[in-house]
């Protein structure tokens, strides 16, 4: 579930932006900071694997 979007924090948003940024620099931008929402969103409820699991389940080493 997306968070509502809090105008004072797109314009704060922009203003630490470069110059020179694009579009997609600012597309980039948003997509990092609603994945790292959404995970400490996760986080928070309990809905997170222990990383040894993950690591099992894909045959990694631990």
């Amino acid at each position: 579930m997306a968070r509502e979007m809090q105008k004072e924090e797109a314009h704060k948003l922009i203003d630490r932006m470069p110059e020179n940024a694009t579009w997609d620099d600012l597309m980039h931008e948003i997509y990092v900071r609603e994945t790292i929402a959404k995970g400490l969103a996760d986080s928070y409820a309990g809905r997170t694997r222990d990383v040894r699991e993950v690591r099992a389940d894909y045959g990694l080493p631990k």
